[in-house]
């Protein structure tokens, strides 16, 4: 039964995610796209929301947060009036899906406060989030490594096919590159609609690979199988991609740089977030990241580059919220899974 008690105010805190390659470039089944990702602990957009006596935003990305409020008030027909304040954010247009968990955050938190329950899915549609990928909603609603259909006939974002959790013990070491900045807005819309379909034999391939190799080597525990399907799935990918981005399957040579080394120091799954500039290495444990990272920091620093150890994230969004209810940490399943 959904908790009726009055709040008065809401804190949401949303993962990123990691976008490691699309299913189907080609479309001639009547779906394209069909994405491949995960969510990870961090980085991490943190919000507050509270009652106010007019709409505003304050911290990072507030013109972000509040165009995003306006637009999910008037959706939903909500008078009420709220500050929005950015506590932290994922970095923007790092491929890390900053833009939806910003979103889906402000959409969730409001419509908390105003007990109006939607489906994450419809919150994102709002603001056209998931329209090709549905892996950064996933992420928001519970968690995981996903991978979904893509997208139909439908306006309605892509279906969840596959949604498990990641390893416990595996590391995922990220390289961020601060002065780059991956395809983004109207030259993203641009890419994807000049960009010619990819043949069916490489989308048979990405598709044998995750189906036989990916999914199979991540439900094992089996970093090698893992690790090496997304290795070619990144290059089989990347390649399709690089005349968007500049003529290489790289937003940032530098992050290339190190993201290469971690492979031939035994790194596996090596590769590029969505448009990047983000680059991502897989390895089984703590301290082998520790090693990696210790071995590389200072060369990333040089290159003015940051390196940080993940893990996956088997949970979506968590809301912390202030009230007389004695509940008040809570996972969006605990608002009421099938409405939220």
């Amino acid at each position: 039964m959904q908790d009726k008690t009055p709040i008065n105010s809401i804190t949401i805190k949303a993962p990123a995610r990691l976008h490691l390659g699309f299913l189907d470039l080609n479309g001639d089944l009547a779906r394209r796209f069909g994405s491949i990702g995960m969510a990870i602990n961090e980085p991490s957009t943190i919000i507050q929301l509270t009652p106010a006596k007019s709409d505003t935003a304050t911290g990072p990305e507030a013109k972000r947060a509040l165009d995003a409020l306006k637009r999910f008030k008037q959706s939903l027909s909500v008078v009420n009036c709220y500050e929005v304040t950015v506590n932290e954010t994922i970095p923007a247009h790092a491929g890390l899906g900053s833009g939806t968990q910003l979103a889906l955050a402000v959409g969730v938190g409001l419509a908390t406060l105003e007990q109006q329950p939607h489906p994450v899915a419809k919150l994102g549609e709002i603001l056209s989030r998931g329209a090709r990928s549905a892996i950064g909603i996933g992420a928001f609603r519970d968690g995981g490594f996903i991978i979904d259909g893509g997208k139909g006939t439908q306006s309605s974002p892509p279906p969840i096919l596959s949604q498990t959790n990641f390893p416990e013990d595996w590391r995922v070491l990220l390289v961020f590159d601060p002065k780059a900045m991956g395809v983004h807005g109207e030259r993203e819309y641009i890419a994807f609609s000049k960009l010619p379909p990819m043949s069916s034999q490489e989308v048979g391939t990405i598709c044998r690979l995750t189906l036989m190799q990916l999914l199979p080597g991540l439900l094992d525990q089996n970093i090698n199988a893992f690790g090496d399907a997304i290795t070619q799935i990144q290059r089989i990918v990347g390649a399709y991609f690089a005349t968007a981005q500049g003529g290489g399957i790289w937003a940032s040579q530098h992050v290339a740089t190190i993201v290469k080394r971690l492979g031939e120091m035994g790194a596996k799954g090596i590769g590029q977030s969505s448009w990047g500039p983000t680059g991502f290495a897989f390895v089984e444990t703590q301290a082998a990241a520790e090693n990696l990272y210790h071995s590389l920091v200072q060369d990333a620093k040089a290159m003015g580059l940051d390196i940080i150890i993940a893990r996956g994230r088997n949970s979506g969004a968590t809301i912390k919220r202030s009230a007389t209810s004695e509940r008040s940490d809570l996972k969006i399943s605990d608002l009421n899974i099938k409405q939220y």
